[in-house]
């Protein structure tokens, strides 16, 4: 694995549009325009990606997502994944093998990001969205031509 591509999970999901849905995959499960389009903009540059979430943690496209959820990195942190469940994560996934993290993600998944990863030298940092101002632009810099 030469590069992960870290995308947010979203708030809609397929259980706002159909409530009947049972487990579905994680590629299948957030339906925000956000995550749409960063999905569409790590499989158009060909880097694999692996969906974070601050109920499940790190979800791989074929990981099972069972049931509807609302929690955001923004809530208490005892609401959340731990960083200790995370990190495990990082290191069961073998996430932690990538020699490049890109980060399709705002700040606040940035900052937990940088707390699980140990050695952030280790690794070849991109930031495509960094600097983005606002909704809009984020969406338009993953615009894929």
């Amino acid at each position: 694995m030469n590069n992960i591509c870290i995308i947010p999970c979203g708030k809609k999901k397929i259980w706002d549009i159909n409530p009947e849905s049972g487990p579905v995959y994680a590629k299948d499960a957030y339906y925000s325009t956000l995550h749409k389009k960063c999905q569409q903009y790590a499989e158009y540059h060909g880097w694999s990606w692996v969906t974070l979430s601050a109920k499940h943690g790190f979800l791989f496209p074929y990981d099972v997502v069972p049931g509807n959820y609302d929690k955001g990195f923004h809530f208490p942190k005892h609401k959340v994944i731990s960083d200790e469940t995370l990190r495990y994560q990082w290191f069961e996934k073998n996430l932690y093998k990538a020699d490049c993290i890109i980060l399709l993600t705002g700040k606040k998944y940035e900052r937990v990001i940088k707390r699980i990863v140990e050695d952030e030298d280790a690794y070849e940092w991109k930031q495509p969205l960094k600097g983005a101002r606002g909704i809009g632009e984020i969406l338009q810099k993953l615009t894929i031509p």
